[in-house]
């Protein structure tokens, strides 16, 4: 199988921890990128840096890479693989996934060694 087309989007991002029990503040669903997963330990969101999410540990200065889906379920590796050529740089990343994609945020300040690390795996960015 050929290797997906990657594309950088083209905005900074935070991530915010809140409160498994926290509300979802309005401006993060107005967002036309948002993730949010809660658990019964805490509810994370994903949301563009220009969004404040009051009360939460927000860690900023992402930037998020997008692997140009839709990915078959049937798909083994993928982000492990993205994963693994991001690990060999010693650049940090946190995941996510939908439905039909994946998305990895590295931090802005090593986004340029990313695409360089994976343009040189074979992936086209």
């Amino acid at each position: 199988m050929a290797k997906p087309a990657l594309h950088v989007l083209d905005q900074p991002f935070s991530i915010h921890r809140l409160a498994p029990d926290a509300e979802i503040p309005p401006a993060v669903l107005t967002c036309t990128f948002h993730w949010i997963a809660r658990t019964d330990e805490e509810t994370s969101i994903v949301c563009p840096s220009s969004v404040t999410v009051a009360g939460a540990r927000t860690e900023s200065g992402w930037s998020c890479i997008k692997v140009i889906g839709p990915i078959d379920f049937a798909v083994t590796g993928l982000l492990a693989e993205l994963s693994r050529i991001l690990a060999g740089a010693g650049i940090s990343l946190f995941a996510l996934s939908t439905f039909d994609t994946d998305y990895l945020l590295v931090p802005s300040s090593r986004l340029a060694e990313a695409v360089t690390v994976l343009g040189r795996a074979g992936y086209a960015i």
